[in-house]
């Protein structure tokens, strides 16, 4: 960062999950970033407490509740918390005019015109995916639709770890809906959810979705091309959280000093053309 260009001051929902904790860690080795606010759900055992105690960190930030008081000394909050969290945190941040970025997945319909409208007002950066390396793999994954829209099957296989409540993932959605655009086809329509019993020979033109939930595994992604003879597999695998958070950063440096507006992970990283 440039001398005496002032830091991004970030918030963080849901400091004591998993994706929290990668934040901090990330935010703390940032030199162009600092910790502005934690949050954490009514009754946390972390309430009140430094946001960095449970890594052995000392950001001088309490962990709050109440994100109306938190936020004051923030700009930027990031939350991969759950819907109903995540729109509650966006009516505040819209009345303070601070912008977000949101890893959460699940919104139904309605949850994703709520942020659609927020965006009128303050800068949002929305997507199921915040890893670099996975935006990358989307922007293949429509180069390969396009290509292989005919004679080709395609299956999309996720796994994640067994703490996930909603399946498929909003990755494996978005990379469903990546390949159904450039092929031509309607997920909504094409997309076959499950199999059991005797389902008959293979849908032309189906997009086909298995699921996988285990252990620890932080977050696996395969696309399958199958044809006639061949086979092509565009894979992406996680092995930390760190991407997450590292992309995420990535998120709030593009968002400051932008204006209003619904924003993805191709805008961030320039992969629109």
């Amino acid at each position: 960062m440039t001398a005496g260009q002032p830091k991004h001051r970030v918030a963080i929902a849901g400091c004591g999950g998993r994706m929290g904790r990668a934040l901090l860690e990330a935010i703390a080795a940032a030199p162009d970033c600092e910790l502005g606010a934690a949050l954490a759900r009514a009754g946390s055992a972390l309430l009140g407490q430094d946001a960095g105690t449970a890594l052995g960190l000392r950001t001088g930030v309490l962990v709050q509740a109440d994100p109306r008081q938190g936020l004051r000394e923030a700009r930027c909050l990031i939350d991969f918390t759950r819907p109903q969290a995540t729109l509650e945190h966006l009516d505040v941040c819209e009345s303070m005019g601070l912008s977000m970025v949101i890893g959460t997945t699940g919104f139904d319909a309605e949850g994703l015109r709520r942020i659609e409208r927020a965006a009128a007002r303050i800068p949002i950066v929305l997507s199921p995916n915040m890893s670099v390396g996975v935006n990358v793999v989307l922007k293949l994954l429509e180069q390969a639709g396009r290509a292989l829209s005919s004679g080709f099957d395609i299956e999309i296989i996720e796994a994640h770890h067994r703490h996930k409540v909603d399946a498929p993932s909003g990755t494996a959605l978005k990379m469903g809906e990546a390949v159904a655009r450039a092929a031509g086809r309607d997920l909504a329509r094409d997309a076959v959810w499950s199999r059991h019993g005797h389902t008959g020979e293979r849908e032309p033109g189906s997009i086909g979705f298995s699921v996988v939930r285990g252990g620890d595994i932080v977050g696996d992604h395969t696309v399958l091309f199958a044809g006639t003879g061949e086979r092509i597999e565009i894979t992406h695998k996680s092995s930390s959280r760190a991407t997450y958070a590292e992309g995420s950063l990535r998120a709030v440096r593009f968002l400051a000093g932008r204006a209003p507006g619904l924003y993805d992970m191709h805008d961030v990283l320039g992969l629109k053309a």
